[in-house]
């Protein structure tokens, strides 16, 4: 073997003298939010610069313009139809009184899911007229 390509290679496998040391490697390149980064050259993708929302938007607050809207809801739910109210005002006490009413009055589940109500079924048209009579601005909302 001549001296040149000795020096390109490195010993794989030996019977001889048991485990093949290693040259000892330089420390991972610690990126943004303690990614390791590949060594240059090897991609062409950028690193995000923040996490992105669950659904791929920024989550937003519902917006306070005095209006409740009902509307139905499949996302994250199993496949399951369920119906949401939000915009209600008042103490959280009231909206478990009020989402008992609701519960009774359509004859279904449902829980709260911080101030938003959450009925199980598509119960958008018995709820409008119950809340518009409870004195509630109310409105169907979404599809």
């Amino acid at each position: 073997m001549t001296d040149e390509r000795k020096a390109n290679s490195r010993l794989v496998y030996s019977t001889d003298g048991g485990r093949v040391p290693h040259p000892p490697s330089p420390p991972p390149k610690i990126g943004r939010g303690g990614v390791t980064m590949p060594p240059a050259g090897l991609t062409n993708r950028k690193l995000p610069s923040a996490p992105p929302a669950a659904n791929g938007q920024r989550p937003t607050a519902p917006p306070d313009d005095g209006l409740v809207r009902v509307q139905r809801d499949k996302k994250g739910r199993g496949g399951k139809t369920a119906t949401t109210v939000t915009g209600l005002p008042g103490s959280e006490p009231e909206l478990d009184a009020l989402l008992k009413q609701l519960k009774q009055f359509c004859a279904t589940g449902g829980s709260r899911e911080g101030r938003m109500l959450v009925l199980q079924g598509d119960q958008r048209e018995k709820l409008v007229p119950k809340l518009v009579a409870m004195g509630h601005k109310a409105k169907l909302a979404g599809g």
